[in-house]
């Protein structure tokens, strides 16, 4: 049996290094000292230069499209649970994929729902991501998952930075209603919403 402790070490995947760092100087810790080697065909191996056995390892990183960032993180989930990791969240500042959550005509993949098999068998035993695209990608995975929200920030960032007058909060489709909505209570101001139909993948007209 691993040794068990209440220690927690934190790491980043290659883009998210600056946001990590600037999270371990909050939480008070070092950022966790991780190598990655790269091969001749393009491979890459991230390599733990220091023992987590025993411990609650944070890996921050981004699963968005993108040169082999999904990845990154899935070798470094199999990394830390395969050196005895106790306790393994993978936090995800944003969830790549998420907006292909379901079958919106046939022969497509879910791929929200690939992503979320794939970081569980790898070895995450929690999820924390941020504002994700639907709020029922949540389902989709058999591990404790949290979606935290900027909401609280941005309204006190419009409070201290925008005039109040003749301010209207506009959503930019139906979905975004709800989202508008929140902060219209709050600053107790007006919304409007724009009718945008999609016509093609990154097309809509408004």
């Amino acid at each position: 049996m691993p040794e068990v402790t209440t220690e927690a070490k934190i790491f980043a995947c290659t883009q998210s290094k600056t946001l990590a760092e600037n999270i371990a100087s909050h939480y008070g810790v070092p950022i966790g000292n991780v190598i990655t080697s790269t091969y001749s065909d393009g491979e890459f191996q991230p390599s733990f230069e220091e023992s987590v056995r025993g411990t609650r390892v944070f890996i921050i990183g981004s699963t968005n499209p993108g040169p082999n960032n999904l990845m990154e993180m899935l070798l470094m989930l199999d990394a830390a649970k395969r050196a005895s990791a106790r306790h393994i969240t993978a936090v995800l500042p944003y969830f790549g994929w998420a907006r292909q959550d379901r079958k919106d005509k046939p022969r497509v993949p879910i791929a929200a729902k690939l992503v979320a098999k794939m970081l569980e068998t790898a070895g995450a035993t929690r999820i924390i991501t941020m504002d994700l695209h639907a709020g029922q990608i949540q389902g989709f995975f058999n591990i404790p998952f949290d979606n935290i929200y900027a909401s609280p920030v941005i309204l006190d960032y419009i409070r201290d930075n925008i005039a109040m007058d003749n301010l209207t909060l506009v959503s930019p489709d139906a979905g975004g209603v709800e989202r508008v909505r929140w902060f219209s209570k709050r600053l107790e101001r007006d919304i409007a919403m724009i009718d945008k139909r999609r016509t093609g993948p990154n097309v809509a007209k408004a």
